[in-house]
């Protein structure tokens, strides 16, 4: 049976009485959810959960009705049992090295949310525990392979599951550009033709941001670059990765020295000034990711928000391409299999119901073709994305490798450097810090 997504709100009545009565003590002890727990607050048995505040304490109120319902459709499965949850704070990478060192001194949490990029971290640190067991071999099968391959450890056990994901995509109004660029120079061209007639040709995050990073690496990672060797030292300014690093930064730099792209691309450090040059169309492309798409939707005209469509991210060649995906994981960190089991069905809560209340991403294929709010071509060309997919690597020395690459795209944007120098400088950077890493 699929889904339901207005039926489900329409019958949110007791969930949601349930959290605005939470001012009162009395209600939130009575009540199955509360700012702190999910079930009787007397229950015998309780697992701790960490989680985000972006679903069930969500400032949306609506969101948090539909993930107040779904975790009280749970807990009653589960007689005996409550759920106290501990919220994470906004800084992801601290709150995930927290979790690492609490749980190595046997004070983290039996079940938490790990971003995905972090996973070989939790793995290489054996804090996770294998959840193999809740899960069939049909639901694995049915992962993205990049999902597959990221959760699944060298014993082949499942050692979390990515509930959702996230990809860049291209964005462009059907009116300046009728045809979906497929290569590097389509893309180019057709930036050049729009911006002929007075709109910005395609914009993309190009300051000092995580998002500069992960939308650009999709260029190296098309060609086949890889960024760190299999014990996470930089390898991307050496040998064939070099070449690939740098044809990816000049595609950039050509954008921009030749008028595609406005200069000003090198200051945009949010998604939110690529949605406004759509909602202002002053721009004919840009490089997004897919959950502009339902914002497009939400704050355009209708009339306006039908000229934008989606379609993958155009490689150096018709045969190269490759997107970024992100996304969460949950992972069981207890060695008591029933709250393992638990942990998992808190996974799956959000896979499949959750990630369709939300029109987020499904990692799983058969949640496209489940769920009715899935339907659509855009969400044909997400799925057709998502098999390119490629997530950060899980190395330690990820996060200055991308702090290295949004200073090189600074400098090479505004013409401080040129981009092989700037390449250089890079890495030689990264090698620095991972010698002090090691």
């Amino acid at each position: 049976m699929r889904f339901n997504i207005i039926q489900s709100l329409t019958t949110l009545a007791s969930a949601a009485t349930a959290l605005t009565m939470l001012s009162s003590p009395l209600a939130a002890q009575d009540s199955l959810i509360a700012r702190d727990r999910v079930g009787p607050a007397d229950a015998p048995n309780a697992l701790t959960f960490r989680l985000t505040a972006y679903d069930l304490y969500s400032a949306d109120p609506a969101t948090a009705e539909g993930y107040a319902e779904l975790f009280t459709d749970l807990i009653n499965r589960f007689p005996g049992w409550r759920i106290d949850t501990q919220l994470q704070t906004g800084d992801s990478a601290q709150e995930q090295a927290r979790i690492v060192e609490q749980t190595l001194a046997g004070r983290g949490p039996d079940c938490a949310m790990v971003d995905s990029y972090q996973l070989a971290t939790f793995m290489k640190a054996g804090v996770l525990k294998p959840m193999t067991a809740y899960f069939t071999e049909a639901e694995v099968a049915d992962l993205f392979p990049f999902v597959r391959e990221g959760v699944t450890d060298e014993n082949g056990d499942i050692m979390a599951w990515w509930w959702f994901t996230s990809l860049h995509v291209l964005y462009r109004n059907t009116e300046l550009v009728p045809e979906a660029p497929q290569t590097w120079a389509e893309l180019q061209a057709a930036a050049l033709t729009a911006a002929q007639s007075g709109v910005e040709g395609i914009l993309f995050n190009g300051g000092r941001t995580e998002g500069t990073a992960f939308d650009w690496l999709p260029n190296f990672w098309a060609q086949g670059g890889e960024l760190v060797d299999a014990d996470g030292k930089p390898i991307f300014g050496e040998g064939e990765n070099r070449a690939k690093f740098l044809a990816a930064l000049e595609y950039y730099d050509d954008l921009v020295e030749s008028g595609a792209a406005p200069g000003r691309v090198s200051t945009i450090i949010n998604y939110e000034d690529l949605l406004a040059g759509a909602a202002s169309s002053t721009a004919a492309m840009f490089i997004g990711g897919d959950w502009q798409y339902a914002q497009i939707q939400n704050t355009l005209p209708p009339e306006e928000a039908a000229k934008w469509a989606v379609s993958p991210l155009p490689g150096p060649t018709l045969d190269e391409r490759a997107t970024g995906t992100g996304g969460w994981t949950i992972a069981a960190l207890t060695e008591d299999p029933a709250k393992a089991e638990i942990c998992a069905a808190i996974a799956k809560l959000y896979a499949g119901p959750g990630n369709a209340f939300q029109s987020l991403l499904p990692t799983s294929a058969a949640y496209y073709d489940e769920y009715d709010v899935y339907s659509g071509p855009e969400y044909e060309t997400f799925v057709a994305s998502l098999e390119d997919g490629r997530a950060r690597p899980g190395a330690l020395i990820y996060p200055e490798i991308s702090n290295q690459i949004q200073i090189a795209m600074g400098d090479i944007l505004s013409g401080a450097k040129e981009p092989e120098q700037a390449m250089d400088d890079a890495f030689a950077a990264s090698l620095a810090e991972y010698a002090l890493q090691n």
